[in-house]
Parts: structure tokens; sequence; C-alpha cells
């Protein structure tokens, strides 16, 4: 499909990402190519982000509901996500409006607090994770998981962590979780500082609908998506997650493959044949 109308993100507060901007909208003009600054509309054919994961995850939600396709410049220090550099940024482009790259469909959750009588919110999408906290009370909190009908279990820890397989390089790999090929469309659910050693991460399909209910006494518990503190959880509420509607449509890197990034990023050591 030809691009006619491209959105670029900026990095907020970012003089780099206004300056690199400019001039990408001047190149795409040279190209029949229109472009609109910090604004997501329907008939966009891709959005170019220019900053790091943060400035991604921001406009996820927005891009998946539109089915934009999406491509990272990484102006951050991490760029799991934003994975073409500054310097390649044209070279990428250009095979991206050639249509000569690969797009993943990236599952994003979807999270909702269930208040009873009081009723229950609106859904709030994530592309990395959904995180029920402790916040900052001594004592453990005790939480029971239901996948569909069935009871998983009861977790005594400083928190749950539902990822996507795209976040399980995030949070879900600082709490112990095991990194999760994008490709596969699966919620690892994964406690955080658990008191039984026997607690460990599931893996589970990405069909179930995940019931969580706060046991016992619900102090400061706060559920947080996609690294935005979003709901209060209180005695008698419930959370339900769920894998969204609509996938996120990620640029691959035309110059690195999945595995390479993962080296890079996380220090790994290794060696071709």
């Amino acid at each position: 499909m030809k691009i006619s109308k491209v959105g670029i993100i900026l990095k907020q507060n970012s003089a780099e990402s206004r300056r690199i901007a400019i001039e990408l909208e001047a190149w795409l003009r040279e190209r029949s190519v229109d472009s609109s600054i910090d604004q997501i509309t329907a008939d966009m054919g891709l959005l170019v982000i220019l900053g790091g994961d943060g400035t991604l995850l921001h406009v996820a939600c927005q891009a998946s509901r539109f089915k934009i396709p999406v491509v990272g410049v990484n102006l951050g220090s991490l760029g799991f996500l934003t994975e073409v550099s500054v310097e390649n940024r044209y070279e990428a482009l250009e095979k991206i409006l050639a249509g000569s790259v690969v797009i993943e469909d990236r599952l994003m959750l979807k999270a909702r607090l269930c208040r009873g009588e009081s009723g229950t919110s609106e859904w709030s999408y994530a592309l990395n994770d959904v995180v029920i906290s402790k916040g900052n009370i001594d004592r453990l909190a005790r939480m029971e998981v239901w996948a569909d009908d069935e009871f998983i279990t009861s977790y005594r820890a400083d928190g749950l962590i539902f990822s996507t397989p795209t976040g399980s390089t995030a949070y879900n790999l600082s709490a112990g979780g095991p990194i999760i090929h994008p490709g596969m469309h699966s919620i690892m659910l994964t406690p955080i500082c658990p008191f039984m050693l026997e607690s460990r991460p599931v893996l589970l399909p990405h069909t179930v609908r995940l019931i969580t209910r706060v046991a016992g006494q619900a102090d400061d518990i706060k559920v947080i998506v996609d690294g935005r503190s979003t709901f209060d959880m209180a005695d008698g509420e419930h959370l339900e997650v769920m894998a969204a509607e609509n996938p996120l449509r990620l640029v691959c890197s035309p110059h690195k493959g999945y595995f390479e990034i993962l080296r890079s990023k996380l220090n790994w050591g290794g060696r071709t044949i």
C-alpha cells in the first residue's frame, strides 16, 4: 500500500526530536508524502516515533486502534521498541516507503477495574504490561487469580505483572520472568518478590480472561498500565486483564534482527558460526 501521509511523534521537551522532525518533514515533501507532527489520524499510513520506548508506549493505544504501522527512531538510552538508529533513519524510511520491510503484529493487553455496585471502569490498554503494586505498605499483598473460571492460585507478593511478549524484556524480566519471543501470542503472569519460592511465573494463552482479587486488607494497592498509575484497588474490587482486540503493527528494523537487538541491549555474549 502506498503511504501518502505520515505522523511524526516527538519525545516530550526534546529539542533534538523537534529538529529531526523538521528535517524529516522536508525529506517527506520531496517524496510527495504529507506529514503532521504530534497528531494521529486514521488516514495515516505510518507513524514515526522520535524518542525512546516510553514515547512509543504513549501512542501505542491510538496507533493500534487505527491499525497504523509504527516505526521507532531511537533517541533514548535503551530502545527495545524504537529499533532504528538516528543515523539509519532515512535508509530505513526509504525501505518502508518502498514496502520492503516486515511488519509484526504485537499483542496488546486491556485492563479494567470492576467495582461491583459502583460500576466498571473504562478499558486501559498496554503494549508492555499491566502491574498490580502494593505501594509503600510494609506487608505483602495477597492476590487471588483466575484464568477464565478456573482458579490458578493465591499469591503473597509485592505485586503481580501481566506481561505481553513485547513487555517480557521490561519489568517482567527484572522480576525474574522469561523472555518471550514477540511472535508468540501469550500472556505472562509473574509475581513480584513472592513470599514463597514456589510462586513461579506462568505462561498463559492469549485467549484467557484473567481475574485478580486482592484478598484481605487492601491498602494502597495500585494498578499501573504501561508505567501509568491508572487505578486504585479497594476491598471487594477485582481487575480484569485480557488480550486487546487490535495488535500494534510494529515495523521491524531492516538492519537488525530480534536476537541481535537482545544481544546488544542485554549485553549478551555470542559468536557467529
